[in-house]
This record gives C-alpha cells, structure tokens and sequence, in this order.
C-alpha cells in the first residue's frame, strides 16, 4: 500500500508541474514588455530569464505576438517535462526496489546506483505575493546539463535568500544534514524537488516525500562509493581527505606503540611488551601497502580498537614525562659522580704505578750491587781524573737513583757528541744505589769521556742546620704526611704526595756551587731525557748575566706561575706576577759564577723557610725554581728542549726530530708498562739489551 501513495504521489506531483508550465508563459508574457536577460543558445537547456542583466538586450515591443511566443515557450516547457516524469518514474522505481529489499532483507545494486543529476528550478520573486509581469523565473540547472552557466555551491540557497522571502517555487525543507550549508562535497547545490506556493500548495507534501526518498538513496550511493566524489564541475575524481582516517590512525597507534616499547626494554616490562608487539604485527598486516581507507580489510575496525585500549592499558602504568625526566637526571648526576671517583681512582693507581720500580730494574740494581762487592778493589777507580775539575770541558750534573736511565743520557749525550773526550758526567745517586750505579759504568766504560758517581751520604756540608728544605724533609710532619693518607685532603692531587720529594736527590739542583766549586757552567739533565744532537753549542750560548738558561712554556697554559704558586697569599702576590710564563726543568744551563756573585742558594733557603707550611706553594722542586730564579732566568730556543713525551700522545714528530733533547716528564715514564709505545723507541736505542745484566734479569725492549 505504501508503493501505491507513493505512485500516486508522483503522479499528481507531475500533472501540477505540466499545469504549472502550461499557466506561467501565459500568465508571465501576456502584459506589457519586459527586458530579457541574455539568453542561451538552447533556451529549453538554461531558459535563465534575469531581469538584473536588462541592459544587455531590450526587445521591441512585442504585445502583438505574445500569444505566439507563450505557445512556444509552452511547447518547449511539456517537452522539458516530459524528460522529468520520466525522471521522476526512475526514482518511483528506484523506491520500490529499495522497499523490496529492505522487505526481504537482501541489498538490490539497483539501490546503490548512482543517480543522474536532475535539473532544478528555483522561482524568485520580487517581493510580491504572486507572480506579476515583473517577475523572472530563474533556472538552476545541473553540473549535466548540455548548456548554461555553471553554479557556485550554494548558489540555489542563495539565490532565495537574496531576495528576502520564497514565492513561487521554494528548495525542499528535507535536506540531508551533512548539506546543511547549501552546497554538496562535489561543489554543487543540491536540489532534490520542489513544492509550489500559493495556487500550487497541495502538492507541497508529496514533493517533499519524494524528495526525502531522493536523499536517502544518494547518502547510500555515496557511502558505498568510500568516500570518493566526482567533482561534475571539472570532471575530474578526486579523493576526499577523509579516504585516509583509518590509516592516519593506524599510523599514529604505531609511532605511540614503539614509543612504549623503547621505555619497556629498559624497565624490562617484558609481559606488556610482548603484547604491544603483538597488536603491532596485527595492524601492520592489515595496514599493508593501502594509500586508502577502502584498500583496508573489513576487520580494521576491531584491530585499530583492540590496539588503543592497549595502548590506553600501556599509558596508564607507565610514568609521566616529567618522572621520566628526573629519573634520567638522576642517572646522569650518579653517572658523573661516578665519573669522578673513577678518575680519581685512575689518577692514583698512575702515581702508584709510576713510583713503583720495576721487576726487572730492582734485579738490575741488585745484581749490579752484588758484582760490585766480589770485584777486586784495584778496579773499582773510573779513568781520567784530572778532567773531573776543567772548567774547559764540557761537565753534565745528573742526580739520579735509576741505572739504567742515567745510562741512557750518558750513552745518548756521548753518541751525538762531536768530540767525546771533552765531555765529562757528574752523576750523583743516593746510598742504596751507588754500588750498582758506579758498577754499571765500570762494566760498561765510556772511551775517552771521563765520569764520576758520587755517593750524597758524602756531602758533610748538607744538612739540617744548613738546608731549610733538609730540616722540613725529616720533619714529623713531612713523615706523617707522605706515609700516613688521614693526613692529606681527599680533592688534593695526589702527585704531591710522592715520596720522592722526601728525597734530597731533588733539591741537589740548588746546591750546584757547593758540589762542583771549581767549575764556572755546568749543564742540568733529568735522568728521564734523551739527548738527540750535539749540545756543545750551549756553552757558547750568552746568558747575559742571567743564572739560569732554560725553555720557557708560554705556549702550554698550565706552566705559568698562577698554576705553581699561591697568588692568595699576600707575599706571592706582591712579588711575582700570576700571568709570567714559567720554564721547564729538565735540561738547565746553569752559570755558576753568576750564581755565587748573586748568592742564588741564600734566595732558595729564604724562600723555603717561608714556605715550612706549605702555604706558597706544593711540594715539589719547580715551584721553588720559579721563585728563587724570578728575573734571573735567560730564556733558549725551543728547538733545544721538547717535553711532553712523559704525558702527552700528541707531540709533534717534527718537533720531536728537530729537538736537542726530548723529556719524558710526566708519570709515563719510557721504562715502565704504562710508558707511551710510540716513543719509546727514542728511549730504548740507547739501550745495549744484549748487555749480560740485563738478560739476566729478564729486560727486554
């Protein structure tokens, strides 16, 4: 029954609409002239009359034949509608078939079809309540129709609305909600059917059913076709950006989900993680390559929710971001103290390393010794004597208690010598070692280069009463301090600690008048140096009255005097300034007739007993050195002393070849494992390691 009102429907619907073509020429023409607007080529296809666009083209007067031009305009007006009723029969069709459908409960295609554009028109008026010879019937025509101008969207809807109030023929109330602002996704107004005013009222209701009707199939039509629009404007097919909501999601579910999984494996939330990976792998697989959402399978839907609520599960048991952050900033702060007590832990086992005397040189030393004391007494005198005390000659001061790097100078100093004969080596060691030093040279004689060892035990004028340094080294305090830790800072450097600073060997260096009173220059070496070239030129350097002639080391900023000295104190302060570039130990030129005219060991003693506290400066003997040859120090050119090989990996190799002297200062010593690979080579050539002493105790290159 509800098919048959809807027959009917539409029949009477037609039948008003062919009254109203036949009514509204006769009634709109039969008066006095008007002015037309440009009319198409084919006015059945627009018939667009529009009174604003009058001054494009004013008729004669036609009141003659407007009975003629109404027949016309009648005849062209059926044919129109002819087309409609057939239209609007597709659509009666169209309802039944869906009817049927729901009725057995299987989808017809029929129903899914897209549905040909109809054209629709709206009536204007112009203010009045009917339509009078000033009205203009205006046509919307489709996006298919074969002629005309193309609408804007909402074009239909506005042109309603410009003229203030509906007469006439008005747009159907029924509109689907999703075209609510008078325009459809492909642009174009909408119009479904059409109800009339006034003397066509009647058939408002049925118009409107089949309008309804209408908007239903097209919302299906459009649901089935996954969001995929044609615009008829253009001609082209575009895709809605709503085509890809479902994979945007699933993109983002992924990014969140491998978010989580990067915090699980460092907590080790193994159950969830394995979960999360899960619902990744499935939405994955159902994500594949698809670019649409209509390229995704049917049961995405389920997959995308079952991975939110883990997600959401995953969120819930998993720490903020700001307890997350402060988390990581206490791992960092325990890291960096950690950090800091291994490097201090490093830094002692380097001292503890580089104070301990290797296996193989305590054998040396030993063995050395006992050979010593079962040799005949009638060979234990060096030769050449009478040079010991020649001014003329080239003497060398070396204090050291380690043999085998005392030879090593000797040996690499007489190697590069032009005339070996004239050099002569002071070598002075303490008590436990001067057997095994003086035995050493003995078993291995230096030609015609004259030597001495001195044994420090024999200089009676060195002692407490005399030397400031001696008393504070025997001291109680000195004792408790290098042997006992309960004493010493826990942020002070430990190289301060050394126990060789208790030894006396280091401050011989101030006393070089005393032990050598015939001598007027003498040339200062460390035991841990290699000569490189022949050195006599530097007695023939001018010191210019200065006492002192070393390398300074103004290009490293750490030997300059504010890293040495307590400029806090007020009498550092006052007397030295904290930026004067420093100079190194290690190969000294000492002019020892300025040193006795400028009494240079009196200014070492006053500045010693100022320092009994250690409040001016560390231990250690180049801070003293610094003070008591303050102004008196003559400054060589670099090439004759490089240092750094003790310490730093870096040292140029150019300036290592051009180099008179190389210094190994610093804790890596070339004797000992922890030394630096790649230098000593420079070290051990002066080494003779076939030497019967040495393959005994096992010292290898």
């Amino acid at each position: 029954m509800a098919v048959l009102r809807g027959r009917r429907r539409c029949r009477g619907a037609v039948l008003l609409l062919l009254l109203a073509s036949v009514l509204a020429p006769l009634v709109l023409y039969g008066g006095s002239p008007v002015s037309v607007a440009h009319l198409p080529d084919s006015t059945a296809a627009s018939g667009a009359f529009d009174r604003e666009d009058a001054p494009n083209l004013v008729w004669p007067q036609i009141a003659a034949s407007g009975v003629s031009l109404a027949r016309d305009l009648t005849i062209e007006r059926l044919g129109e509608h002819k087309n409609r009723v057939l239209s609007a029969t597709d659509h009666l069709q169209a309802v039944e078939a869906a009817s049927r459908s729901r009725a057995s409960g299987k989808p017809d295609a029929s129903v899914l079809r897209e549905e040909p554009e109809s054209r629709n028109a709206v009536v204007e008026g112009n203010g009045n309540a009917g339509l009078g010879q000033g009205g203009v019937i205006r046509e919307v025509v489709g996006s298919e129709g074969s002629a005309g101008r193309f609408g804007e969207p909402g074009d239909g809807k506005d042109a309603v609305a410009r003229n203030g109030k509906e007469v006439g023929i008005k747009l159907p109330h029924s509109i689907d909600a999703e075209h609510k602002d008078g325009s459809d996704e492909g642009g174009e107004s909408i119009i479904s059917g059409m109800h009339t005013t006034g003397s066509l009222s009647s058939s408002s209701s049925q118009t409107r059913d089949a309008t309804t009707t209408r908007d239903n199939q097209t919302r299906l039509s459009n649901s089935s076709s996954a969001h995929r629009t044609t615009n008829r404007h253009t001609g082209q097919l575009t895709t809605s950006p709503d085509a890809t909501v479902h994979i945007n999601i699933i993109k983002d579910q992924l990014t969140r989900a491998k978010t989580y999984l990067g915090f699980f494996a460092s907590r080790g939330n193994h159950g969830f993680a394995r979960e999360l990976r899960a619902r990744m792998r499935d939405i994955q697989r159902a994500l594949g390559d698809a670019t649409s959402d209509w390229q995704l399978p049917q049961n995405v839907h389920s997959k995308i929710r079952a991975m939110e609520q883990t997600l959401v599960k995953v969120k819930k048991i998993h720490d903020s971001c700001s307890g997350a952050v402060n988390r990581r900033h206490t791992v960092l702060h325990s890291t960096e103290q950690q950090l800091e007590s291994n490097k201090r832990q490093a830094n002692y086992l380097a001292q503890v390393a580089a104070k301990s005397l290797p296996k193989g040189l305590h054998c040396l030393t030993l063995r050395l010794t006992n050979e010593y004391y079962f040799t005949n007494s009638t060979n234990k005198d060096f030769p050449y004597v009478e040079k010991l005390e020649d001014p003329k000659l080239y003497h060398y001061a070396l204090f050291s208690d380690n043999v085998l790097a005392a030879a090593v100078v000797v040996n690499s100093t007489l190697v590069h010598a032009k005339k070996p004969e004239d050099h002569v080596f002071h070598i002075v060691t303490d008590r436990l070692n001067y057997a095994a030093m003086k035995m050493w040279f003995l078993a291995n004689p230096l030609g015609k280069a004259a030597i001495q060892v001195q044994n420090i035990e024999e200089f009676k004028w060195l002692n407490s009463s005399y030397s400031p340094v001696l008393k504070q080294l025997e001291s109680q305090f000195m004792i408790d301090y290098y042997f006992k830790s309960g004493h010493a800072r826990p942020d002070e450097n430990p190289k301060f600690r050394n126990p060789k600073y208790l030894s006396i060997l280091n401050h011989l260096r101030f006393y070089l008048p005393e032990i050598f009173p015939k001598l007027n220059k003498v040339l200062f070496l460390d035991d841990d140096t290699v000569v490189r070239r022949d050195l006599t030129a530097l007695w023939l350097v001018d010191l210019k009255g200065k006492v002192n002639g070393a390398v300074e080391t103004c290009r490293e900023t750490f030997h300059r005097f504010d890293k040495y000295l307590n400029f806090s104190n007020p009498l550092i302060a006052k007397n030295f300034d904290p930026h004067a570039c420093g100079w190194a130990y290690g190969m000294n030129m000492f002019d020892l007739s300025e040193w006795r005219k400028q009494n240079i060991t009196e200014v070492y003693h006053t500045w010693q007993k100022l320092n009994e506290n250690r409040l001016l400066w560390k231990l250690g003997t180049l801070p003293a050195g610094l003070v008591t040859f303050w102004n008196r120090t003559f400054p060589l050119d670099r090439s004759w002393h490089q240092l750094g090989l003790g310490y730093n990996p870096n040292v140029n190799e150019r300036d290592i070849r051009r180099a008179a002297v190389i210094h190994y200062n610093g804790n890596l010593k070339p004797w000992l494992e922890i030394g630096l690979p790649k230098y000593r080579k420079y070290w051990s050539t002066h080494v003779n390691f076939n030497q019967v002493f040495l393959r005994e105790c096992n010292i290898n290159p």
